[in-house]
C-alpha cells in the first residue's frame, strides 16, 4: 500500500460529510489515496514515499475561484496601480503617469487600473484633459475599479477615432463636456471594446510576463482551480489558454465559458459544456445583460442555448436583471426542463425573498462575491437604495433555502484572495469597519464550502475536486491557521504556507 506522497501531523478539513477531520493524506500520482490517522504512516510507507510534516497546520481542498477575468488580471498585473491604497487624489494619478511618460517612448501606450472616484478627494473620475496634461504624447487608458468605465487622453480617444460627432454606442455611454459636448475621456461599458480593438495585443513577451505574474498570484492564493468568466472568450481565446495549459505556463485547472456571441462557433467545433478534462474544460455560455434586451428575446436567447446542450451563466446584479434572468429560465423551463442543468447567476446583487423561491424552484447556481461587502461595502451603504440592502449579496438566505451558492473574486475587480472572502462572509465587515446585513454572515465552514465544494459543484466536477476523500484530486492547500477555529476577525490575516496541484508541490511561501 506504499503511496508517492504523505501529508501527516495536519489539521485536515476535508469539506467530506463522512470524514470532516483527519490528520493524514497520503497520495498516489495525482489523486487522493486515503484520509485519516498519523497511526496508518507506517502502514503507506515505502521506500521512495515523500513523508511531509506539516506540524499541526491545517489543510483544506484547493480553493477554486468561481467567476474571473484572466486577461484582465494579465492588464492589470502588468499596469500601473491606481487603486485607492495607492492614489488618493486625481494630482496622484497624474504624477504616477507622468513618471511613466518619462519612460516611454512617445506613441507608446500608458495603461493604469483600478481607479475609483468614489475613493479620490473630490469623488470625480479624472478627465482627458486631465490625462492631457501629463502625457500628451502618449495614448492613455485608465480602467475603472469595476472595468465598467475607463478614462482616454486625447490621444487614446483620436486613435479610437471617438469625437465631437460619435454617436452613443448600444448599451455603453460617452460622457461629454455639458458646455461644449465634447468627450470629457469618460466612457462607460466601453473599456472591452478598447483593449480588444483600439490598443495592441499584448506582444508575446508582454504575454509571457503577464501569465507568469498571474500563475503566480493564484498558486500564492491557493487557487488551485479558477473560472474565467469573459463574455467575449471565443476560439481564439479557448486555443490561447489551451497552450498556456499544454505549455505548463498555467497551473492551476481552468473552466473557461464561451462567451454569447460565440457559442454557435464552439457547438460547431464539437465542443459543449464540459468539453476537456481535468486540466481544462469550457463551462457555461457567458450572457451579458448591459445591453438590455426585450424579455422575449432574452427567452429566446437563452432556450436556443439551453437546447444546445450548455449550461448559462448569467451576468445581473440588480433586481430588474436577476428578475429578467429567471423569468427567462422559467420560460425555457415550460419547453425544456431546466433541473439539473445548474444554470448560474453571476453575482445576484439585488435577491428579494420572491427572487430567491423561483431560483429555488429552477435549481440555478448562484455565484456570488462575498469580498465585495469589504472592498465597497462603504459605497454601497452610501449609494445603494435603502430599500435594497437587506437584499445585498445574499449567501445565508439563499444556502438556508437549499440554493447551491459559489464565490468568487471577479477578478481583477477586487483582489483573488479567497480567505479574504471568507472573512468578508463570515463577518459582512467593510474595510471602513461598517458592518451589512450581518443576518446574512455565515459560519466559517459554509464559506470555506463556497470556495471549494459548491465551486466544484457550479461546474460538474464535485466527484473530481472541491473535498478531500479518496479518488479525488490531489489538490490541497496548507494554511498558517484554521479558519474555523479563530476569532473571525483574524481569518483575513490567514496566509497561504503550499499549494499542491494533482499531488505536487507547486507553490510555497
Amino acid at each position: 500500500m506504499a503511496t508517492d506522497i504523505i501529508l501527516k501531523n495536519a489539521n485536515v478539513i476535508t469539506m467530506n460529510a463522512a470524514r470532516p477531520r483527519a490528520e493524514l493524506i497520503a497520495i498516489s500520482d495525482d489523486s487522493i489515496f486515503f484520509v485519516g490517522g498519523n497511526d496508518e504512516v507506517a502502514r503507506l510507507t515505502g521506500k521512495s514515499t515523500k513523508i511531509i510534516d506539516c506540524a499541526g497546520k491545517t489543510i483544506i481542498p484547493g480553493f477554486n475561484d468561481a467567476h474571473l477575468h484572466l486577461f484582465s488580471l494579465i492588464r492589470k498585473l502588468t499596469s500601473l496601480d491606481l487603486s485607492p491604497d495607492k492614489v488618493r487624489s486625481i494630482a496622484d494619478i497624474k504624477e504616477v503617469i507622468r513618471k511613466a511618460a518619462t519612460s516611454k517612448p512617445p506613441g507608446a501606450w500608458i495603461s493604469g487600473t483600478d481607479y475609483n472616484e468614489f475613493y479620490l478627494e473630490g469623488k470625480r473620475c479624472p478627465t482627458r484633459w486631465d490625462l492631457d496634461e501629463v502625457a500628451a504624447n502618449h495614448p492613455v487608458v485608465l480602467s475603472h475599479r469595476s472595468l465598467h468605465a475607463c478614462v482616454l487622453n486625447s490621444k487614446a480617444l483620436e486613435l479610437a477615432g471617438i469625437n465631437k460627432e460619435t454617436p452613443e454606442p448600444p448599451g455603453a455611454r460617452i460622457e461629454r463636456d455639458l458646455d461644449t459636448d465634447e468627450p470629457n475621456g469618460v466612457l462607460i461599458n466601453m473599456l472591452g471594446f478598447i483593449r480588444s480593438h483600439v490598443m495592441p495585443p499584448f506582444s508575446d513577451e508582454e504575454l509571457e510576463e503577464g501569465v507568469a505574474l498571474a500563475d503566480e498570484y493564484f498558486l500564492s492564493h491557493g487557487i488551485t482551480s479558477f473560472q474565467e468568466a469573459t463574455v467575449s472568450n471565443d476560439l481564439a481565446r479557448w486555443e490561447t489558454v489551451c497552450d498556456l495549459k499544454l505549455d505548463a505556463d498555467l497551473l492551476s485547472r481552468v473552466t473557461m465559458m464561451a462567451g454569447m456571441g460565440y457559442w454557435q462557433d464552439f457547438k460547431e467545433r464539437g465542443l459543449g459544456t464540459r468539453s476537456g478534462d481535468n486540466l481544462m474544460q469550457l463551462g457555461a455560455v457567458k450572457v451579458m445583460l448591459e445591453v438590455e434586451p426585450e424579455q422575449a428575446e432574452l427567452n429566446k436567447l437563452a432556450l436556443d442555448i439551453h437546447q444546445a446542450g450548455f449550461q448559462l451563466a448569467f451576468h445581473a446584479i440588480d433586481e430588474r436583471t436577476v428578475t429578467g434572468v429567471i423569468t427567462a429560465l422559467e420560460y425555457v423551463n415550460q419547453h425544456s426542463p431546466v433541473a439539473g442543468r445548474r444554470h448560474r447567476i453571476e453575482h445576484c446583487g439585488e435577491c428579494p425573498p420572491p427572487l430567491l423561491e423561483r431560483i429555488k424552484k429552477l435549481g440555478l447556481v448562484i455565484v456570488t462575491q462575498p469580498a465585495f461587502i469589504y472592498y465597497s461595502g462603504e459605497r454601497y451603504l452610501a449609494m445603494v437604495a435603502e430599500s435594497q440592502l437587506p437584499w445585498l449579496y445574499r449567501i445565508k438566505a439563499p444556502l438556508e433555502k437549499g440554493i447551491v451558492v459559489a464565490a468568487s473574486s471577479d477578478a481583477p475587480v477586487i483582489p483573488a484572495d479567497p480567505l479574504m472572502g471568507i472573512y468578508a462572509a463570515v463577518t459582512r465587515q467593510a474595510e471602513s469597519g461598517q458592518t451589512l446585513q450581518p443576518e446574512e454572515r455565515v459560519t466559517a465552514e459554509q464559506a470555506l464550502a463556497l470556495y471549494t465544494a459548491n465551486a466544484a459543484y457550479s461546474t460538474f466536477e464535485e466527484k473530481t475536486k472541491g473535498s478531500i476523500a479518496h479518488g479525488k484530486l490531489a489538490d490541497v492547500v496548507v494554511l498558517s491557521d484554521d479558519p474555523t477555529r479563530i476569532p473571525p476577525e483574524k481569518i483575513k490575516d490567514i496566509k497561504v504556507e503550499m499549494t499542491m496541484i494533482g499531488g505536487e508541490v507547486v507553490w510555497e511561501a
